[in-house]
């Protein structure tokens, strides 16, 4: 019987080789791949490869410009950047968030609002950028987390200038503040340019030339181990500062009109005539800027924002009121361009008017019990006769008083350089039918002839617009930058004034008239501001006036002390002096004052006195400026405290505008 083995060789042979040619090419296409991954790392992306790990091994740190600094007319530092510590946070190197911040607790005075503006802001930025957690630490707070630092890894102290007031809330209408940088800001700029800034101008100046405080960022190159730790700086690349802005502000008449205001509701602006620089803008009461620099509490904002005197609320340039009397001046003026009246001519003025043919025999009443006889142009305006004024209005007409009030720029947007400014109401019967639905009434004519009824203006038109009155015509943009310096070359370049559309009349005489009739205002016994300006050193021209701010009626003979507060008249002032050459213009509100000779007048005398006496001298027995407003500005600069530059500006004593 022949045996068969199970073994078969010759197959087992040729599956081994089978098996090993698959192996190998198994091998072969491994060690391809590697190669292929290797040529395609070395050779193809080489150059991507090669930036990643330069960027691994070194970073760029942006470098944020010093902000401009900011100064009155005289040098005064209105806005400094002072040395400060912040606790900054990168969040992609912080381990547990949560832990990290209610550790730092305990080492730094971290508010519940604190922490909330940090992880609002941790949503809308990458996580490798760092992020301020708390400004403006105290010397105390950083010496101890100096101490605890290795327990907070991608925590770091930062040295960094800080925006100061130092005035407080004396200038913060004219100046303004900032703020913690938000998203919608940072959209509407370069954001490559704001790298690393942390703060954006809110409000006043220092937003509305945001882009000349702020400069341009610079940039270092640092070398960094595996650990995130500098090494060295390889480049330096520094950040131009912003300009430093001079403006037209007079920081010691700012701080006397304060003083005058006495914390009463109200805004009082002053005016150059001869060029239009803003000298003085108050807004009573006010508010610290200092608040908001760094992020205001909510309890503290809270408590601004629901303060019955809303101290929040820019009067000076967004408060809109009627402009009683003070209109009467600008209204003589349209009545002799208009040929309504002449300046000669006298015009019965009795205790009452009523409107020729009126049914129902509506009695417009004059403030004076008898009324005021025989009154002409120069007259009305000293003694401020209602009943002069309702009849120019009358026969002037709503239509032509429009006209005519329109080239003072009132009811017009001033373009003041500022943010937040109105442009008040000159009403008209086309604006009543689009806005009320109704036609327009000869009464509302009349008493728009004494500043009441529909028409409201802000303190800055009044102030303009008396400024332009001043001039005989000649007006200038209200503006308050003065001067700027160029950081990189130092220049110092003059802001130019610029001119307005003059007001022209068919006869000089015409000026002259309601002129004399506003000096008479403060320098006759008759005057409604005689009183005030009683023994004055300066000859002024100007003009009370009481608006009304309800429609209920008190006696006249009534004590104010038992009229509810908020319904008292508001009381109002325009002046300018000296009356035959002006160098200030000024527009006082006093709300709820009463009559403006004994509310608003006075302020207007201590802005007048403190100006001129500081700011004048007597040159062959006129008053000239020490420091004028020429074609040519030299500023002398001294080192400020805190390392910036203090602008002194020094000018000749020539030239007008």
């Amino acid at each position: 019987m022949r045996r068969e083995s199970l073994k078969d060789p010759i197959r087992e042979r040729r599956q081994f080789v089978w098996r090993a040619v698959v192996a190998a090419l198994i091998v072969f296409a491994l060690y391809a791949g590697v190669l292929s991954r290797l040529v395609d790392l070395q050779v193809l992306q080489h150059a991507r490869y090669a930036g990643m790990a330069h960027d691994n091994r070194v970073h760029i740190v942006a470098l944020p410009p010093p902000r401009g600094l900011i100064y009155d007319r005289h040098g005064v530092l209105l806005a400094e950047n002072v040395p400060s510590y912040s606790l900054d946070v990168t969040p992609e190197q912080v381990p547990d968030m949560d832990a990290t911040l209610q550790a730092l607790k305990k080492v730094v005075a971290l508010s519940d609002d604190d922490i909330r503006r940090f992880k609002s802001e941790v949503r809308g930025k990458w996580p490798f950028k760092s992020i301020t957690l708390r400004f403006n630490l105290t010397p105390e707070e950083v010496a101890r987390f100096a101490v605890q630092r290795y327990r907070f890894p991608g925590v770091d102290i930062e040295a960094r200038l800080r925006r100061y007031y130092p005035f407080g809330g004396v200038m913060v209408d004219a100046v303004g503040y900032v703020g913690r940088i938000d998203l919608k800001e940072l959209k509407s700029v370069d954001a490559q340019n704001y790298e690393g800034t942390s703060h954006f101008g809110k409000t006043g100046i220092e937003r509305y030339y945001e882009s000349r405080l702020h400069g341009k960022v610079g940039y270092d190159q640092i070398e960094v181990n595996a650990k995130g730790r500098q090494i060295r700086v390889l480049s330096h690349h520094p950040p131009v500062p912003g300009e430093d802005l001079v403006l037209s502000l007079d920081a010691g008449l700012q701080q006397a009109t304060v003083n005058a205001m006495k914390g009463r509701e109200g805004a009082a602006v002053a005016i150059d005539p001869r060029n239009g620089g803003v000298l003085a803008l108050v807004s009573s009461p006010s508010y610290d800027p200092n608040w908001f620099v760094d992020g205001i509490s909510s309890a503290r904002y809270k408590s601004l924002r629901n303060n019955s005197r809303r101290p929040l609320f820019n009067r000076a340039l967004a408060g809109q009121y009627p402009p009683g009397s003070t209109i009467k001046p600008f209204m003589a003026l349209a009545g002799l361009q208009n040929g309504i009246v002449t300046p000669d001519q006298q015009v019965y003025a009795g205790p009452y008017w009523q409107i020729p043919g009126d049914p129902a025999q509506r009695k417009y009443r004059d403030w004076k019990y008898g009324g005021h006889g025989l009154t002409d142009v120069a007259k009305a305006i000293t003694e401020s006769a209602d009943t002069y004024f309702y009849q120019l209005a009358f026969h002037l007409g709503i239509d032509k008083m429009h006209s005519f009030l329109t080239q003072f720029r009132l009811g017009q947007p001033t373009d003041i350089d500022t943010m937040g400014s109105r442009s008040g109401l000159l009403p008209s019967p086309q604006w009543k039918r689009r806005t009320r639905g109704h036609v327009w009434y000869p009464g509302n004519t009349v008493v728009a002839g004494i500043g009441q009824g529909f028409m409201l203006t802000t303190p800055l038109q009044l102030a303009s617009a008396t400024a332009t009155l001043s001039m005989r015509g000649e007006g200038f943009r209200p503006r308050l930058l003065r001067a700027a310096r160029d950081p990189l070359s130092g220049a110092i370049a003059a802001a130019p004034s610029t001119a307005l559309a003059p007001v022209k009349l068919r006869s000089s005489a015409y000026w002259n008239s309601v002129i004399t009739g506003m000096t008479q205002v403060t320098q006759k016994r008759d005057g409604t501001a005689w009183r005030v300006f009683q023994g004055f050193p300066y000859v002024v021209g100007g003009k009370t006036g009481t608006a009304q701010v309800t429609s209920q009626r008190y006696s006249d003979e009534a004590d104010e002390s038992k009229i509810p507060y908020k319904l008292r008249d508001n009381g109002l002032f325009i002046a300018f002096a000296p009356a035959d050459h002006p160098l200030i213009a000024v527009a006082v509100v006093v709300e709820h004052g009463g009559g403006g000779s004994r509310s608003a007048a006075p302020v207007a005398r201590e802005m007048i006195d403190y100006y001129l006496a500081h700011n004048t001298l007597r040159k062959k027995g006129r008053l000239v400026l020490k420091a004028n407003v020429p074609h040519d500005l030299h500023l002398q600069l001294t080192q400020s405290p805190s390392g910036g530059v203090a602008a002194r500006p020094q000018v000749n004593t020539h030239g007008t505008h």
